[in-house]
C-alpha cells in the first residue's frame, strides 16, 4: 500500500493526464484521487479497478515477494512533452501506447538530465527508426 500513491501519480503523469481528467473517466472525485496520490485514504478494490481502467491499465494485486516496483517518476519536462498533441501523433506514428513511450523515456530520465528539447530529439529519432527499419 505504501507504493500506491507514487504508482498512481506515475501512471497518471506517464499518460499525460490531469487528476481531473482521470477522476472524470473513473467516476471518482478529484480530492479522492489527490488524497490517494498523497498516501491518504483507504480505496476499495472497485475504486482501484476504475482508476486502472481510466489510466488504461489493469489492476493487479500481489501478495508476498515478487511484487513489482512502482513505475519510475516522470521528469517534469517529460510530463510537459507527454501532454502535447505532437507527442500523441508521434506515439501513434511509431505504433506505441503513449503511456509506454513516457515510461520508457522516464527510464532514460533516470540516468540523464534531459529537457523538453532533448525529449523531442529522442522522439524524432524513434520516428526515423520506425520509418526506416533495418
Amino acid at each position: 500500500m505504501d507504493s500506491l500513491g507514487p504508482t498512481l501519480r506515475a501512471l497518471r503523469q506517464a499518460s499525460g493526464r490531469t487528476v481531473a481528467s482521470v477522476a472524470a473517466d473513473a467516476g471518482l472525485s478529484v480530492p479522492y484521487i489527490a488524497n490517494l496520490e498523497n498516501g491518504r485514504g483507504n480505496p476499495t478494490t472497485g475504486a482501484l479497478a476504475r482508476l486502472a481502467g481510466a489510466l488504461g491499465t489493469e489492476l493487479r494485486v500481489s501478495f508476498g515477494e515478487g511484487a513489482e516496483e512502482a513505475p519510475l517518476p516522470v521528469p517534469p519536462s517529460l510530463v510537459r512533452v507527454g501532454r502535447s498533441e505532437r507527442f500523441r501523433r508521434v506515439a501513434a506514428e511509431i505504433g506505441a501506447d503513449p503511456a509506454d513511450v513516457v515510461a520508457a523515456l522516464a527510464a532514460v530520465g533516470r540516468v540523464v538530465d534531459a529537457g523538453e528539447q532533448d525529449w523531442w530529439r529522442v522522439l524524432d529519432a524513434m520516428v526515423l527508426v520506425a520509418r526506416h527499419p533495418v
